[in-house]
């Protein structure tokens, strides 16, 4: 299938680099700030019942005193390839932030649209108002909130998207922590790889687990702190806590059927064709809006106990950025469903893939515009 969307989703990717490669700068003049701005439109989108919490767009913005760099994240479906380039532009030529030296992410949430230029940029420009002194440190820890999502049906043999407790998982929280030289935190950007997608049901604005995660954190510390979610690599990775979603999803497969309808491999988007008044689907709605301030309780601590335990902080302030398309052959499907149908494609154009790396002090941050499966992510991070 040609990729559509081809900034669905920034995966990003947290590593350490060896110790004293790029050009340092004075440890005083090591400087970051943060921001968070809610986002939550005053109308509600197409087809949307409300809004069933605010999102928010964030942003951590680094400057050693020769450069600086921007990492940015929104509580939005995806972000587009004109967007980056558009605020890119602005932040160079507004804030002097070198274009190159930005790392633009969505959450992915499935309950919420695309976010405008204006407010990436604006959060962008509220944390470089707010540059301090400051330390950088970087921890990993582990959440099991996620599971492999590509199975093979045991009654018929085919594929479908469902929880694979044996397929690859990749369980690490990277956090990458700043704070001020005395010790009191700033921002924390954290990395984890799942699909944000237990809210989609409840045709409900929602920050999914990601924001639910973030406004965790944020709260844990007073609201002192800006908690920056980065998705990992996620394309093939959904919520291990998905059961609301498989009992809504065989709920409207036999709903549509006493119409005449097969939706079996063809699910209508979001909640469409439910009843929500029905008692049984209020209560696996409910459930799915418990779950994600469940899930972002499990996460939000976890990135907590790697802020507590790091003990190794640095006010080195390196920074150094690179950006690079590539391209790769395109195809289209041909044919509708996903699960246990056999694809045909034809050729289509090419598509084109951003690479972003953006190095601050020996913490580098990797990311591409796709969705990235696990695999792939692993051996990256294990080469590199």
């Amino acid at each position: 299938m040609r990729i559509t969307r081809t900034v669905a989703v920034l995966a990003i990717l947290i590593a350490i680099l060896p110790w004293g490669t790029f050009g340092r700068a004075p440890a005083s003049s090591f400087r970051v700030g943060a921001a968070k701005v809610d986002i939550t439109p005053t109308q509600s989108p197409k087809n949307s019942e409300g809004i069933l919490d605010h999102i928010y767009a964030r942003a951590i913005v680094i400057d050693n005193g020769t450069t600086s760099a921007a990492l940015f994240s929104a509580d939005v479906g995806m972000l587009g390839e004109q967007m980056w380039k558009t605020v890119s532009q602005r932040i160079e030529k507004e804030l002097g932030i070198p274009a190159q030296n930005l790392i633009m992410n969505p959450t992915h949430t499935h309950s919420a649209g695309g976010g405008s230029a204006d407010q990436v940029f604006n959060v962008i420009k509220a944390a470089k108002e707010k540059l301090q002194p400051a330390r950088i440190g970087y921890g990993t820890g582990v959440s099991y909130i996620n599971v492999n999502r590509n199975i093979i049906d045991r009654k018929t043999n085919k594929w479908w998207e469902g929880p694979n407790y044996d397929g690859p998982s990749d369980k690490t929280v990277a956090v990458v922590k700043f704070e001020t030289t005395d010790g009191e935190p700033i921002a924390v950007y954290y990395n984890y790889a799942c699909h944000a997608v237990v809210t989609g049901n409840t045709d409900m604005l929602s920050g999914d687990y990601p924001g639910a995660t973030s406004r965790y954190i944020e709260d844990s510390f007073d609201d002192k702190i800006v908690a920056v979610f980065s998705s990992g690599a996620q394309g093939d990775q959904n919520p291990i806590y998905f059961q609301q979603t498989f009992d809504l999803r065989d709920i409207r497969i036999k709903d549509y059927a006493t119409r005449g309808q097969d939706i079996s491999n063809a699910m209508p988007p979001g909640g469409q064709g439910l009843n929500k008044q029905d008692p049984t689907v209020k209560r696996l709605l409910d459930q799915q809006k418990q779950m994600i301030l469940s899930m972002g309780q499990f996460l939000g601590e976890e990135v907590k106990r790697v802020m507590r335990e790091m003990t190794r902080m640095s006010s080195d302030g390196k920074i150094f950025a690179a950006q690079k398309m590539v391209s790769f052959p395109g195809r289209n499907r041909i044919g509708q469903g996903r699960a246990g149908v056999e694809a045909t494609y034809t050729d289509g154009p090419d598509v084109q893939l951003r690479l972003s790396l953006l190095v601050i002090d020996d913490i580098a941050i990797a990311g591409c515009n796709a969705e990235i499966f696990t695999m792939i992510a692993q051996r990256f991070k294990r080469e590199s």
